[in-house]
């Protein structure tokens, strides 16, 4: 588990290693997996450790087990953990005391456990206050922000199906929520057409629009906002004949259990979605544009699957708890990779969050 090996890299300052290595330093800056130095692949040997170090942890008698190691090592085990290779490399970032959490889940017939990554890169500061990724400018960003509990959601058999109205704990999310964003200046905030979905994007509008006329020199900003049906997917949800309800108890990897026909539509609408994010943010000049998102967690994690060049099968590989707030920088612009800087980020929501570790404990109820 010690951090990347970089060999004859090894003790240079960048300067140095520019002037000493020309075009290996930029292969190294943009093309890492292929990186080679000395005869040796430095990140596909750190992919290998990473890998062989989970057969070390999971055998471990605990039922909690925490890691403690470096950035590109964490990056390496998150990555191996969920099945995504060495081009996933500086694509999900790892601060300094950054906690990402997996959980294992054992299958009822045995064998390999379910694996899902219920949150990346959850730091003790503002996940949006930055703007680099991976050392890089970024100034174009998307925000995922899934939406408040609301009032229909503990009457329905589907996860925050956000018919209704928020409710009392989904109106303190939302300005949780819209407090944390003011650490950006967003241009555009979208959502889709269900009542919390809007409730929670018109919370944060008004946040970020009063954001400048705290003092006497009151000149209010326009944010734009746009309410679009391909951003909801609840009625895909509803066509589902499991039972997921339960809404406090929504388990990782909860999607593995919709039928194959409700999770290819799902991916299908999300595709059209994740496209409409993207026109968004490419409008206007290259000047910095934030584009925040409002939508159902089952919408942003498949969102999240086309960022990252997956499919419809990784859906159950990642988890969102409403009231969350996930990050995607893209430094290279819209048309370029996104590096995802956090997933279900909820330090911002206090003693309203959901826990960041659950009980292991078999009588005490999560």
């Amino acid at each position: 588990m010690r951090e990347i090996d970089l060999y004859s890299f090894q003790g240079l300052l960048k300067h140095e290693g520019k002037a000493k290595y020309g075009e290996s330093f930029r292969q190294w800056q943009i093309d890492a997996p292929n990186f080679i130095i000395d005869g040796h692949y430095p990140v596909r040997e750190l992919w290998a450790r990473a890998k062989s170090c989970w057969d070390k942890i999971l055998v471990h008698e605990s039922k909690s087990v925490l890691v403690v190691a470096h950035n590109a090592v964490n990056q390496a085990l998150v990555a191996t953990a969920i099945g995504l290779g060495t081009e996933y490399f500086r694509i999900l970032l790892q601060s300094n005391c950054g906690v990402s959490v997996l959980d294992f889940t054992p299958q009822p017939e045995g064998g390999t456990p379910n694996i899902c990554l219920n949150r990346l890169n959850q730091t003790p500061g503002s996940p949006v206050a930055g703007g680099s990724s991976a050392g890089r400018k970024t100034s174009k960003r998307i925000v995922f922000v899934c939406h408040g509990v609301s009032e229909s959601d503990l009457e329905s058999s589907m996860p925050y199906t956000g018919n209704g109205p928020l409710n009392m704990l989904g109106n303190i999310q939302a300005q949780k929520i819209a407090e944390l964003l003011l650490d950006l200046k967003v241009n555009t905030v979208v959502s889709g057409t269900k009542m919390a979905s809007v409730e929670t994007a018109d919370t944060i509008t008004k946040v970020q629009e009063a954001a400048d006329c705290l003092g006497a020199d009151c000149i209010p900003r326009y944010v734009e906002t746009k309410q679009i049906p391909d951003l909801d997917v609840e009625s895909i949800l509803t066509q589902s004949k499991k039972d997921a309800s339960g809404l406090q108890n929504v388990s990782s990897g909860w999607l593995n259990r919709l039928e194959d026909d409700v999770t290819t539509s799902l991916w299908d609408q999300s595709g059209k979605s994740w496209k409409h994010l993207l026109y968004e943010l490419s409008k206007g000049s290259d000047q910095d544009n934030v584009v925040i998102a409002v939508g159902h967690p089952a919408l942003h994690i498949a969102m999240m699957g086309h960022c990252l060049n997956l499919t419809k099968e990784w859906l159950g590989s990642f988890h969102l708890n409403a009231g969350s707030i996930s990050v995607i920088d893209f430094p290279d612009g819209p048309s370029g990779r996104g590096v995802i800087r956090c997933i279900n980020y909820t330090a911002h929501l206090g003693r309203w969050s959901i826990p960041i570790t659950r009980s292991t404990q078999a009588d005490e109820e999560y």
